[in-house]
């Protein structure tokens, strides 16, 4: 009876160290964490608490240029030099991957945070040594302080601090941000998109854009890339900027992102019955998506709904998209290849923007980002970049398309390199589906096939 006991005490210990420990680092979970804080804030007389999410810069680099194994250690290195620096009051947990949280409550100062945040990021800028090999890293982080008879969750404060987590990186590395009140109205208005974009789609609030990509020798529209736009009910037309990140953060890419495929390629044969040229339809897949195991399936489906031939549709994926699984990115895009579609390699030169990744990608395509052509003319670097990924793409047997062309001086720069396609206000904004009818209709009519289509718009 006493060994049954005994066993029974084990496995409720060990039901618990899974359930509130992390398996990799030993540290609690944010379950434990929550729980821990809460307790904390109840006993302990301090006026004030801060909680600090730390995230290491650049993980999805780090994880992808590091065998699995590797990584891992890493993550415990850093996790042990945290360690070091705590406080025997403070709670400590690992959120998920690159991510840890640190509530400190006995704050004798604000400047005590602040010591104690560059004492963090100092401490892990210095290498760390893995299987005898260093590695540099630097890490950011979020903060929010509280006071304890505030009555914010747990959940809230690390909602808070992650969300000043994001501020700081956007600043660069090794960088730290308090949350602040305005913080606070972006935040709920964040939320507020969030809840409305859940039902956006089914209240018919998403609409596609078109805007036509030219071949910068010819002159005529060789494609339309969809681009969706929401019309909110009360807000009116909200930036995608705005919008999309959040559709990426919660999920909701994944219907929106096949409901923009399956319009697109509609539309496309619209145009086609209509005695329209045959265009591409390009059309962007988020990294969400390049997830799904069931993608090239649905990609056949909607391509057989919509009666469109495979070779006119063009998929477009940015470099950190394919960068969160390499395999299995290649092994769809392969797939996607064999179905008979183009693909496309999004803002290229600002990713990792690596020969050995780009050989392994069956790409048909690169697309210069929009950041080198508008500073093309002024500053050399972006030239030489622009120049680069232009003879890269030529080496490789790739068309080169740039975005972002805004004035007939860098039209005239991207021709004299030999670029194949461009986009940009200097031809066309986006538009709706009846203006880009109308648009490729008098393309038909007038000897432009031309360049100045811009006059259009």
């Amino acid at each position: 009876m006493a060994n049954s006991s005994q066993t029974l005490y084990k496995l409720d210990e060990l039901i618990h160290y899974i359930t509130h420990y992390d398996e990799l680092t030993g540290l609690p979970n944010r379950d434990l964490f929550c729980d821990r804080l809460n307790q904390t804030r109840s006993q302990n007389d301090s006026p004030l608490v801060a909680v600090l999410v730390l995230g290491i810069d650049d993980f999805t680099g780090i994880r992808h240029s590091l065998e699995p194994e590797i990584c891992d250690l890493l993550i415990r290195a850093v996790s042990q030099r945290v360690v070091q620096c705590m406080d025997r009051s403070d709670v400590l947990a690992r959120l998920g991957d690159g991510e840890l949280a640190i509530a400190r409550s006995e704050l004798p100062s604000l400047e005590s945070v602040v010591k104690l945040s560059q004492l963090l990021l100092s401490t892990l800028t210095k290498p760390f040594s893995i299987n005898g090999n260093p590695i540099h890293i630097t890490a950011s982080l979020g903060i929010t302080l509280n006071h304890l008879e505030n009555t914010n969750s747990v959940e809230k404060l690390l909602q808070q601090a992650d969300f000043a987590l994001h501020q700081a990186k956007q600043q660069g590395r090794s960088h730290y941000q308090f949350y602040s009140p305005e913080m606070n109205v972006q935040l709920q208005e964040r939320l507020a998109l969030e809840n409305s974009l859940r039902g956006a789609l089914e209240r018919n609030e998403l609409l596609v854009y078109y805007q036509p990509l030219i071949d910068l020798h010819g002159g005529r529209v060789t494609a339309t890339e969809a681009l969706v736009r929401w019309q909110h009910s009360t807000e009116g037309l909200v930036s995608p900027a705005k919008f999309i990140p959040i559709a990426e953060a919660n999920g909701e890419i994944v219907p929106i992102g096949e409901w923009i495929l399956r319009t697109a390629c509609a539309q496309n044969r619209r145009w086609q019955l209509a005695g329209l040229p045959a265009l591409r339809i390009s059309v962007n897949l988020s990294a969400r998506q390049l997830e799904q195991t069931n993608l090239v399936e649905m990609v056949r489906q909607i391509l057989a709904e919509t009666e469109l031939e495979a070779a006119y549709l063009e998929l477009e994926v940015t470099e950190s998209a394919l960068m969160n699984d390499i395999d299995r990115s290649v092994k769809t895009l392969t797939q996607l290849r064999e179905l008979g579609v183009s693909l496309a390699l999004d803002d290229f030169g600002t990713g990792y923007s690596s020969l050995n990744y780009l050989q392994r990608f069956p790409v048909n395509m690169l697309k210069i980002d929009r950041s080198f052509v508008q500073d093309v003319l002024s500053n050399p670097n972006s030239a030489t970049i622009t120049d680069a990924i232009i003879a890269l793409a030529k080496s490789l047997g790739l068309t080169i398309t740039a975005e972002g062309i805004e004035t007939k001086e860098q039209l005239d720069y991207l021709q004299a390199r030999g670029c194949d396609e461009g986009q940009g206000f200097y031809f066309s904004r986006p538009a709706n589906a009846d203006t880009i009818t109308k648009l490729l209709k008098d393309s038909l009519q007038s000897d432009a096939a031309s360049i100045a289509l811009a006059t259009h718009f």
